[in-house]
């Protein structure tokens, strides 16, 4: 029940001497300060972290050949092999609990020799040769016309589709680019589609001289036959690529005529166990963060509990007399736990106040400088707020009890006695 007199006498209390009152408060706020800046700073370097990650299902793995490593049937250590496109068959029928297998081939490189013509224009991009759902694993915004489809794969479709850096290295500003064509090591493309990666943080401009083509035209074109370079693989969300591992080696393994226990043969990249382990540590930081900024809290609720007992000693005779006219224990005690809740809950919130806006800060330094490796978008999410909350209340009630049992422990005709 709100009682107009009760928050008279709160606030007379506190300001009684407000020097103490805002050296007390200040252990509080910094407190909650460095506690929500630590949650902050964990989340901008995981933020930092997984954008390496790009936007790919995370739950995904790249394969790849390399060479044996044990003679198998009558075949020699240290021999190569490549993957066929009936393995990409042979791994969707056989293991049902694979949503995505993308076969890939790679033609030319970033910073290679000169690869693509147009006109009088040159460049050396990375050409893939892919299937239409690879978009699927690896996000990207289609700026304009569309992304590979499987009339192009069915028909050996020359078309492609560029990144932002082909048509910045090819083509004049504004000039339309869907419709023309360009030569890939002496080959005629039709340019169907434009594009640029969903939200990468990793290498952008690598990533922009990019051209895809349809696998099929691909092989076709660049005398591949039916070899596939690598897979990009990727399993059905409730279950772990890490956990199908074994599964897709054996199979590989036993269609190439590898040794069962060659483990150098296949090369592998698991996304999903990488993400899991970075996931795994940022879990520890913040559980670190949430220790470091307790403790260093604890330490300014302790401070209000000594100023809360040094308060209820200078009004002893006060609360002498006001037992003696009748209030009850627990009014005696309300009304100390109620100082130091409002006195905890106030510099808190000043403190968290605080502490977003040195967010802020960082933010917009972060978003003036460009992007910065291994850190972005230091925040809180409202889940930590309503927690640090909590803290806030549970602290203050703590920080108030033992004074307020102090204050109810006194008889009346003790309390005033003192002078």
């Amino acid at each position: 029940m709100f009682s107009r007199d009760r928050w008279d006498e709160i606030l007379e209390a506190l300001n009684a001497n407000k020097f103490r009152t805002l050296l007390t408060a200040f252990g509080v706020f910094w407190g909650i300060t460095i506690l929500v800046l630590l949650l902050a700073l964990t989340n901008g370097l995981k933020n930092g972290v997984t954008a390496d990650f790009g936007d790919f299902a995370t739950n995904s793995m790249f394969m790849w050949t390399q060479g044996t490593s044990k003679p198998y049937k009558g075949l020699p250590k240290g021999r190569y092999f490549n993957y066929k496109i009936d393995d990409v068959a042979a791994l969707k029928s056989q293991i049902p609990n694979l949503k995505y297998v993308s076969p890939r081939n790679q033609l030319g490189g970033y910073n290679g020799a000169n690869n693509v013509v147009r006109g009088t224009k040159t460049g050396a991009f990375e050409i893939y040769g892919d299937y239409p759902e690879y978009i699927k694993q690896q996000p990207m915004d289609i700026l304009q016309g569309r992304f590979i489809s499987y009339s192009d794969i069915n028909s050996k479709r020359k078309v492609c589709v560029v990144g932002t850096g082909v048509v910045k290295g090819l083509y004049d500003k504004n000039e339309d680019v869907l419709g023309t064509y360009i030569k890939v090591n002496g080959v005629n493309f039709l340019v169907v589609g434009t594009f640029k990666m969903s939200n990468s943080q990793g290498d952008d401009e690598q990533d922009a001289n990019t051209i895809y083509i349809p696998f099929t035209t691909f092989s076709q074109a660049f005398n591949r036959g039916d070899r596939v370079g690598w897979m990009a693989i990727t399993a059905v969300d409730d279950v772990s690529i890490t956990s199908l591992k074994h599964q897709i080696f054996e199979l590989m393994k036993s269609k190439h005529t590898v040794h069962p226990e060659d483990d150098r043969a296949i090369g592998h990249f698991d996304l999903s166990e990488q993400f899991e382990r970075v996931s795994g540590l940022f879990s520890i930081l913040t559980f670190v963060g949430y220790f470091v900024g307790a403790l260093v809290l604890m330490s300014g609720i302790i401070g209000i509990s000594n100023i809360m007992l040094i308060v209820v000693k200078e009004r002893t005779k006060e609360i002498g007399v006001r037992r003696a006219l009748g209030a009850s224990p627990w009014t005696i005690k309300s009304q100390i736990l109620q100082e130091s809740l409002i006195l905890t809950i106030l510099s808190g919130m000043v403190g968290i106040s605080f502490a977003a806006f040195v967010i802020w800060i960082m933010n917009t330094i972060l978003d003036s400088v460009g992007p910065v490796q291994n850190f972005a978008n230091p925040s809180v999410s409202m889940s930590v707020v309503f927690t640090a909350l909590i803290i806030l209340v549970v602290s203050g009630l703590l920080a108030g009890l033992i004074p307020a049992n102090s204050a109810t422990k006194m008889k009346p005709v003790d309390a005033l006695r003192i002078d």
